[in-house]
């Protein structure tokens, strides 16, 4: 079945004020005559329709049948049969306009109207489905039918935490549970209070939180490991090998130490320490044919400094043929820029009103091609809860952001595309990582090493009490139980990739040029750049188009 047809049927459902689910979009591209089938399918829709849904297409498809089947005028001269598309399906949503990457910069409307200077905001200008000046709608390269797209540990409406202490009791333990069922299995190891009654020189070796981090006055470390049972302190010394690791360390993640105890008992010499890690062995899965994933994050519709110029670039190219590839759209949170999120925002905002500023987004997103399989997770700017794990939005904002049909998931969330396994994160917790560690291991301008950190500790946000605020579940949702062929971050505004034991991580940069913010703490974004990741051999190419 060709695939301009859908492309083509989405622009004309969206131009007349609806969305359109994708097996609707399939059944009328799918029909004899598409063009007539939508006509007919608009026309009996029921009042105050928004979704125009498969049930609707049926109904029609189902009319026309009966119809034909009483009728005594001669069969359609295509030979198409019933459920087929015809030859000239492609043809009646065809349009011979093309995309010039380097022509001068449009602007889209968003819901709301009435700005009478279209060029001064992103609120005016070309309606997304105006044939003028856009590009052709091209067809895709793969079959809808080979695609593969499934949600795992999305824990939207599976909220359980009241936010007592001992929900916070609960979720420690289950993230020392396991994580240190990765680590148990390599030492003898003791509960701390067995450690604690061993005898002077033994060989010890224990499975714990870090629960506290001091140099000693002599300059060597003093990490104090927590279980179930109590803490344990262990020395390392400043001229062992090892210890550099004790600058990536974080309190409250989970971590193993070997060592030998004190002739006193009280405390042991650490001889090595271990992470839950990724194997060095690890063998990411790919997809089985030619297939293409765009990875985005930080929209920020709504801020005055939205790059909608880059934006609709960014959406002409996806129509065109060099993106013919491009079936999967993954958008890492901060889908607009919300409303007191940050001191004086208000006076950065192009949109002010948080659901309007939803309905803006929900019109850029129109843009993209109606084929594309899209993701979506909330960041911290979103209208959700700032505590992670964050749900995946309620249902007032879920019908705003209707576009497409797209699937909206919690923060985290893994997502599997053909096989391949997609960890996305919108990454609040990278901040956490940039403060801590030192510069050489850690940094803005290169957001991918922070990224490897959270690998290594197997952990989207190991360290509690800082940036980052955690929502006590009756399980630790921010684990990394199963390594992701692909790491998927945002929200630090910086571009960066590349691969930690064959894990390929990714941060996408922004949608969003500096701000007055970002000035004031020496924040220089990546703005207008989109990763496209071959899912075939994880190779990555980015596309400018700021």
């Amino acid at each position: 079945m060709p695939l301009e047809g859908p492309a083509r049927i989405v622009s004309e459902l969206t131009t007349r004020g609806y969305n359109a689910e994708r097996e609707a979009v399939t059944l009328i591209a799918a029909a004899e005559r598409p063009q007539p089938t939508l006509e007919r399918v608009v026309d009996e829709l029921p009042e105050g329709t928004l979704v125009v849904r498969s049930d609707h297409v049926r109904s029609v498809l189902e009319d026309s049948q009966s119809s034909s089947a009483g009728s005594t005028s001669d069969p359609p001269s295509n030979n198409s049969s019933p459920g087929t598309a015809s030859s000239d399906s492609a043809s009646e949503f065809a349009t011979s306009d093309t995309v010039d990457t380097d022509q001068p910069d449009r602007q889209h409307p968003s819901a709301s109207t009435g700005n009478s200077n279209p060029d001064s905001s992103p609120r005016g200008g070309r309606s997304p489905v105006e044939t003028e000046g856009s590009p052709d709608r091209i067809e895709r390269s793969g079959d809808v039918s080979e695609r593969s797209l499934e949600i795992a540990n999305d824990m939207t409406g599976e909220s359980t935490g009241t936010g007592e202490y001992k929900d916070f009791v609960a979720v420690f333990r289950d993230r020392l549970e396991r994580l240190g069922s990765k680590l148990r299995g390599r030492f003898n190891h003791r509960p701390a209070s067995a450690i604690q009654s061993m005898p002077g020189g033994s060989e010890a070796a224990m499975v714990g939180l870090v629960n506290d981090i001091r140099s000693t006055a002599s300059g060597h470390w003093l990490v104090e490991l927590e279980d179930a049972t109590g803490t344990f302190p262990w020395l390392v010394m400043k001229d062992r090998e090892y210890a550099d690791l004790v600058e990536e360390l974080l309190c409250d993640e989970v971590l193993a130490m070997e060592g030998t105890l004190a002739d006193d008992s009280g405390i042991a010499f650490v001889d090595s320490m271990s992470f839950p890690d990724v194997p060095r062995t690890y063998e990411p899965s790919t997809a089985d044919r030619h297939v293409q994933a765009a990875l985005i994050s930080d929209v920020h519709v709504g801020s005055q400094e939205f790059m909608h110029d880059a934006w609709n670039r960014f959406a002409d190219w996806l129509h065109t043929e060099e993106a013919q590839h491009v079936e999967y759209l993954l958008i890492a949170g901060d889908m607009v820029e919300g409303v007191g999120v940050y001191p004086d925002q208000d006076e950065e905002l192009d949109v002010v009103d948080i659901y309007e500023q939803y309905e803006v987004f929900n019109e850029y997103l129109k843009q993209v091609p109606g084929d594309l399989d899209i993701v979506m997770i909330p960041g911290n700017h979103d209208a959700v809860r700032l505590a992670e794990p964050q749900p995946g939005f309620d249902e007032n904002l879920r019908n705003i952001m209707s576009a497409h049909d797209p699937r909206i998931v919690s923060n985290p969330s893994t997502v599997t595309l053909e096989g391949v396994s997609v960890l996305m994160y919108h990454g609040v917790s990278l901040d956490e990582v940039i403060a801590e560690l030192p510069e050489e291991k850690a940094n803005y301008d290169e957001p991918h090493k922070a990224m490897y950190h959270l690998l290594k500790k197997r952990h989207v946000a190991p360290q509690f009490g800082g940036h980052t605020r955690l929502a006590p579940e009756k399980e630790d949702y921010l684990i990394i139980e199963d390594v992701p062929d692909i790491f998927h971050t945002g929200h630090v505004h910086k571009l960066g990739f590349g691969k930690y034991h064959n894990v390929l991580a990714i941060n996408s940069g922004c949608w969003q040029s500096q701000t007055d913010f970002q000035k004031s703490v020496n924040i220089d974004p990546d703005a207008g750049y989109a990763p496209i990741v071959d899912l075939d051999t994880l190779d990555v190419t980015v596309q400018k188009f700021s």
